[in-house]
């Protein structure tokens, strides 16, 4: 086993809604299977705003019997280079001191239904870093990948802001896998922010120049994003009926796969009416509210396809790739970097919404 000499480090440490502590914490020490690794930099999440903001989701009703178990040091969209090895770590990881890595967002039992039948993803403990004790965050110097973690090699030549971009874009891949798109679909994302923006390239890619590619948003910066990414129409949700336009641009039958990535659950709604008859919606958001929809347009209207997207099974290796053979880009996403003890204008930058990616970099 090797071992880091510092003993202790700083860390963003989640206690309850708007209550997240920069605190020093012991350093973890990796045992059996186990990597340490020194955090190049972190993104603040939707999901990392709608936890501090105190979703229900994350906290429960009363702030009981919701998802996070705290404290816990915050984050999971990170990457880093290893800096110690438990014993065995390296052969079973297949890295070594030095080597850029990632790990996927969750830490899966191997022992469920879920992940006996490969859908580790589903793991029914549902370990994911920065929400359980056992699976600190990335927002501290060091984080310990557990002997169970998924973890990728990160080449050298992306950027740490790229790196940390991994993890939100393997999340990205997934939710276009699950629209099942075809050349010649039109397809809708609706909310172009961090992610939409790269399912929009990623949508892209799997079109090949035929059909169609619809963005929808209500910032303007974001539309011009998705039209400098390639986006055939690029609709502001508050200026216009998209759901008439988006009908006028398909002879009226409406689009053929809708992405939801906004967030709002008034887009639930939209994206039903806005996609055709034997279409497929892909719902990706995590929602603060509950979204009420007309659920006759599903099954006796249109027969609809609904399919939910976790995670990103499958989107770590291709993401990668596309990463560094610039066949995606997210470059012009990243916003500010803060040092770790300016956590909290760092996340008040995030909830702005005026910028996309802001970092955290644990000096």
């Amino acid at each position: 086993m090797t071992e880091v000499r510092e003993r202790e480090m700083l860390a963003v440490v989640t206690h309850g809604p708007r209550d997240y502590r920069v605190e020093t914490m012991p350093v973890p020490q990796p045992g059996p299977g186990e990597l340490l690794v020194e955090v190049e930099a972190i993104g603040i999440c939707a999901s990392d705003m709608k936890c501090w903001l105190g979703g229900p989701l994350f906290w429960g009703l009363d702030n009981a019997g919701g998802f996070l178990e705290g404290p816990v040091i915050a984050g999971h969209e990170y990457a880093g280079r290893v800096v110690a090895l438990g014993d065995g770590a390296g052969k079973k990881h297949g890295v070594g001191i030095g080597d850029r890595v990632v790990a996927e967002q969750i830490v899966p039992c191997e022992a469920c239904r879920y992940c006996e039948r490969g859908q580790y993803w589903m793991c029914q403990r549902h370990w994911i870093f920065g929400f359980k004790r056992q699976t600190h965050g990335g927002m501290a110097k060091y984080n310990l990948f557990p002997a169970n973690a998924r973890v990728h090699r990160v080449p050298d030549s992306l950027s740490a802001g790229e790196a940390a971009y991994i993890e939100p874009m393997a999340c990205a891949w997934h939710a276009v896998d699950r629209g099942d798109i075809r050349q010649g679909d039109t397809v809708v994302v609706c909310g172009v922010g961090n992610i939409g923006l790269c399912m929009l390239q990623i949508a892209k890619l799997r079109l090949g120049g035929t059909g169609k590619l619809i963005a929808l948003d209500a910032k303007p910066y974001r539309l011009e994003l998705a039209r400098r990414f390639g986006a055939d129409e690029a609709i502001d949700v508050t200026a216009e009926d998209a759901v008439a336009r988006v009908r006028e641009l398909t002879d009226g039958y409406g689009c053929d796969v809708y992405i939801e990535a906004s967030g709002n659950p008034a887009a639930v709604q939209q994206g039903l009416e806005m996609v055709r008859k034997l279409g497929t919606f892909v719902e990706f958001s995590v929602f603060n509210e509950p979204a009420t929809v007309n659920w006759t347009i599903i099954g006796d209207t249109k027969e609809l396809n609904i399919h939910g997207s976790h995670l990103g099974p499958g989107g770590y290796e291709p993401s990668i790739r596309a990463l560094a053979d610039g066949s995606v880009d997210v470059r012009p996403l990243l916003a500010q970097a803060y040092p770790l003890d300016r956590f909290d204008e760092a996340m008040a930058a995030a909830l702005s919404g005026d910028v996309l990616k802001t970092l955290v970099v644990p000096v």
